[in-house]
């Protein structure tokens, strides 16, 4: 199994950010993955995704957002947290030329992502992909947050807890059908926002992340030419 490599990318002259690059020598597609707002790449979510990944042929690149290399409970701007991704983005393709990049992240890390993309093309992504995405604040259902995403050009994947408290149902479902064949959602009955379910539903926790990866690797796969 890889291991995690440190890794500084640069947003600017000023600012720079870590990362962790798990690779293999013959990885089929690379997945720059974004945490969400509370915890950041090292977060053993993050960490678990990136290792399940990695068993199935797919590099990871992890990144913080500089709010949380700063210790900072706030969130960027988005017009930084955009520079953020763009730069991890082009950090990706230096340390793995060649190799095809999906872009995406947890919560957070995802709508940053797509906003990126819905505002400018980030270049050489093929797809992304969303673990969680969050379509409103808990208790607040909208969709007012996917608005952006009919202006993202690319395949998306949005994997997704049927308990998410942060995704009405009925309303990402909507969302989907808007999007059309750009947009494919794969549900997983009785996961939360964490795809964290209860002892009722007869799973674990690692077998519903399991099938997460599953289909987040068999997607790319789909994805990658």
């Amino acid at each position: 199994m890889s291991k995690p490599k440190s890794t500084t990318i640069a947003i600017d002259a000023e600012q720079h950010v870590s990362g962790l690059l798990q690779a293999l020598p013959d990885a089929r597609a690379c997945y720059v993955l974004a945490h969400g707002a509370g915890a950041g790449m090292a977060h053993p979510f993050m960490a678990s995704v990136a290792e399940g990944l990695a068993a199935r042929g797919i590099a990871t690149l992890r990144y913080q957002f500089p709010y949380m290399e700063r210790g900072s409970k706030r969130p960027d701007t988005p017009k930084l947290a955009h520079a953020t991704v763009r730069a991890a983005v082009a950090d990706a393709a230096q340390l793995l030329p060649g190799v095809p990049l999906f872009a995406g992240g947890k919560s957070f890390g995802g709508r940053m992502t797509s906003q990126a993309q819905a505002t400018a093309p980030i270049p050489g992504v093929r797809g992304l992909v969303f673990l969680g995405f969050p379509l409103h604040p808990a208790g607040k259902p909208s969709d007012e947050r996917a608005a952006h995403l009919s202006d993202v050009d690319l395949p998306m994947l949005f994997l997704q807890g049927t308990r998410d408290e942060l995704a009405d149902l009925e309303l990402l479902q909507s969302v989907i059908k808007r999007l059309g064949t750009r947009a494919t959602l794969q549900l997983f009955a009785d996961a939360d926002h964490s795809f964290h379910v209860p002892a009722r539903s007869g799973r674990t926790d690692a077998q519903v992340m399991e099938d997460v990866l599953d289909a987040l690797a068999n997607w790319i796969g789909a994805h990658a030419g």
